[in-house]
């Protein structure tokens, strides 16, 4: 049977994980799970779960363990995912990862953990600066990813926004949300036996952060099935 292979990216709102799991995904040909991307197209559906959903979001808060997980558990068993998968903002509660504890250990997938280790003076500003196509979902930074026309999606020609996730007030609520909520999870994970490497991720290119967490895979897994070679 071939084993599965977990990465888990963890760390506060801002500090690159989902830029390093789309970088990761196809270099070691695992799947890209991402909570708040399948939170946002519940939101997007404007059934009565997303209206409850995007209250929850644009006020900085965490939408409830119970509704994660199940979306979690579902996602991880999709045909994409059979040999590995990359989660990028999940764990978020130690509840949240106390289940994952256990769906991971019954079906023996071997997890290990990067900590992005970011300055919060650096997330506030780089959310904060951070604009998305509404059309595309493409992302744009305006001071280190800008788009050609100022405000203008490069892809579709859409005006770009300000998500209301990203808006200052809120990302300093997520921050405290993190610190409370968030933060203690890593010490759950440490305590369950989980490897989890610290990599800086507010100081260099994220070509860089990407290859240096990619070596770190390939130490910890060798050749297992599901990390792909370039």
């Amino acid at each position: 049977m071939t084993t599965r292979l977990c990465l888990i990216l963890f760390g506060p709102p801002g500090s690159g994980k989902g830029t390093q799991a789309t970088l990761l995904r196809e270099k070691l040909g695992m799947a890209h799970i991402s909570t708040g991307d399948m939170l946002r197209e519940r939101v997007a559906s404007g059934d009565e779960l997303g209206k409850a959903v995007a209250g929850i979001m644009q006020s900085g808060g965490l939408v409830p363990d119970e509704l994660v997980n199940r979306m979690v558990e579902d996602r991880i068993e999709q045909k994409d995912a059979v040999s590995g998968f990359i989660l990028d903002g999940y764990p978020r509660t130690v509840a949240q990862a106390q289940l994952l504890d256990c769906v991971l250990k019954a079906r023996k997938i071997r997890t290990v953990v990067v900590y992005l280790k970011v300055d919060y003076n650096v997330v506030i500003a780089r959310l904060s600066g951070r604009r998305q196509c509404p059309t595309c979902g493409a992302l744009y930074s305006v001071s280190a990813n800008s788009p050609a026309v100022s405000e203008v999606c490069d892809y579709d020609g859409s005006r770009l926004i300000v998500r209301d996730d990203d808006r200052e007030e809120v990302v300093l609520q997520r921050l405290k949300a993190y610190e409370s909520l968030t933060a203690p999870v890593l010490g759950f994970l440490k305590s369950a036996g989980y490897r989890v490497f610290e990599v800086q991720g507010d100081s260099r290119p994220p070509q860089t952060i990407a290859r240096e967490i990619e070596e770190l895979i390939q130490r910890e897994f060798g050749s297992e099935p599901g990390i792909a070679r370039a």
